[in-house]
């Protein structure tokens, strides 16, 4: 990448996981291949079955944990053991720009105390491509977990991380708060996320019922009706 200094920040790579052993050996190897200079990783287990946790055990160069179900938990606990100052939140089925560190670290010199990259999927039709667009709006109703989140651990620590209560939406919860406080950006660059789920549940219901749940939670709706509503329309 032409122009750009060597990082001088650090950040550590947290990544919640339960039963991802289809997916976690080629995320290990595609994020290894996309940062410009190696970051702290940090892979969080909610209690996996289907070998997942094994597959860690076996790889004692990344640096895995287990703790609570829930990626709240999760995610709290590996803020806890990072060792870098900013924190990088990542779903296991997505696929890094290139170079991502380089990108958060121009965008923290310019200014922002956390954020997000727009979103894109896999394989979109003309709905799910409308959709991803919307995630280039700087508004909370645009945000979602699958465009990442970046934040300095301070920060994170001082606005008392994720609620665990939450066990659907504590991603958005969290962002929220990031809202009020301010300094939240939107980069240009894409993160890619899996479109299969939609394909298998119906675009158009899908993308109502996870719509019908981001409303709900930013007109106030608590971590009992979300989780109920979740079960019962999306998992």
């Amino acid at each position: 990448m032409t122009g750009v200094s060597t990082n001088s920040i650090q950040f550590t790579v947290i990544v919640p996981i339960l039963n991802e052993i289809s997916l976690l050996p080629q995320f290990v190897l595609h994020i290894n291949n996309q940062w410009y200079s190696p970051q702290e990783l940090i892979i969080v287990d909610g209690g996996s079955t289907d070998g997942s946790w094994e597959w860690l055990q076996n790889n004692p160069s990344i640096r895995s944990y287990q703790s609570r179900p829930g990626r709240a938990c999760q995610m709290n606990y590996g803020a806890e053991k990072a060792g870098n100052a900013w924190l990088y939140f990542v779903h296991v089925d997505s696929k890094l720009p290139e170079n991502f560190d380089l990108l958060l670290t121009q965008a923290i010199k310019k200014g922002a105390q956390a954020g997000c990259f727009q979103l894109k999927f896999d394989r979109a039709n003309w709905i799910l491509r409308c959709a991803a667009n919307g995630s280039r709006w700087n508004h909370i109703l645009c945000r979602g977990g699958d465009q990442s989140l970046f934040i300095d651990k301070n920060t994170f620590e001082q606005l008392g991380g994720y609620d665990s209560r939450y066990l659907v939406c504590e991603d958005i919860h969290f962002i929220r708060k990031l809202y009020r406080k301010g300094g939240f950006h939107v980069l240009p660059q894409k993160i890619q996320t899996s479109s299969r789920r939609f394909y298998e549940n119906g675009v158009f219901r899908l993308l109502f019922h996870f719509g019908a749940l981001h409303l709900s939670h930013w007109l106030g709706a608590g971590p009992k009706f979300l989780q109920q509503y979740y079960v019962k329309y999306i998992s």
